[in-house]
């Protein structure tokens, strides 16, 4: 198997090694990667994933994402799909309303949707922090599948962008590994540059093509990565006595947490 850097048909894919620790180790390579959902890999993507070390595919979007974009796996040997749905995540509500109600013949659903979703759009850090109030569980069962890694040696995490719930949990991990709030920050920040362009105009001309304006503040919902808003996740988990304490009270046992620090820490 092979260590990969990109993931041709993704926009959002990272290997989250060689990250600054506070030990001065950075974090190990081929071990814990990122990406955007993978339902336009190309031949070339399929090919890459194939031949690399990712034995395990963390899904964190909802069973309706999942059915309107499924993944595509590669052909030439079996990964592993763990689905752990987390709701809150970039337009996930909308798309869901509006799906379960056109598929009653409704089609005017996307846009009353949205129109209610944006009478109470909340800020990205508003998001997050509801994320993490009930979501240590599917968290924690991220770091153990890192820790016992078995014979699926690389964990690759994703939603739809890559960007909240995705950048959640990569925020967590790797502070919970030791690595530098810096680092952490810079890594959730690169995040809306890797949107920018083909990705987020696909998105923005969905979203019109419904006659919902995109506003600046849906704009940011949709492919936004300020540094305050993961700053604040982070803030909050540090009031419930940090990442590693969170994690553990969603299950993850201590010796699970010196796997995972054991794997990603190098």
């Amino acid at each position: 198997m092979t260590v990969i850097t990109e993931l041709e048909g993704t926009f959002n894919f990272r290997d989250l090694g060689g990250l600054p620790t506070t030990s001065g180790e950075p974090t190990a390579y081929g071990v814990l990667y990122r990406s955007d959902a993978l339902h336009a890999l190309t031949p070339a993507g399929d090919a890459e994933l194939a031949a690399s070390d990712i034995g395990v595919i963390v899904d964190f979007r909802t069973p309706t994402e999942r059915d309107v974009s499924p993944d595509r796996m590669p052909r030439a040997r079996r990964i592993r799909d763990v689905h752990l749905p987390l709701l809150e995540g970039a337009m996930s509500h909308i798309v869901k309303e509006a799906l379960e109600a056109r598929a009653l013949g409704d089609h005017t659903a996307f846009g009353r949707a949205a129109d209610k979703a944006m009478a109470n759009l909340p800020t990205l850090a508003d998001m997050y922090v509801q994320m993490l109030e009930h979501g240590a569980a599917p968290f924690a069962e991220v770091a153990r599948l890192v820790a016992q890694p078995g014979d699926e040696p690389a964990v690759l995490i994703h939603c739809t962008a890559g960007k909240d719930r995705t950048g959640v949990c990569a925020a967590l991990l790797l502070d919970a590994a030791g690595v530098t709030r810096e680092a952490i920050v810079a890594d959730y920040v690169a995040t809306e540059q890797h949107l920018s362009g083909q990705w987020l105009d696909a998105m923005t001309a969905m979203v019109e093509r419904f006659g919902v304006a995109v506003t600046p503040e849906l704009a940011e919902i949709m492919g936004g990565s300020p540094a305050s808003a993961i700053e604040s996740a982070l803030a909050w988990v540090d009031g419930q006595g940090g990442a590693a304490a969170y994690l553990q009270s969603g299950g993850l046992t201590d010796s699970e947490l010196a796997a995972f620090r054991a794997r990603l820490a190098g």
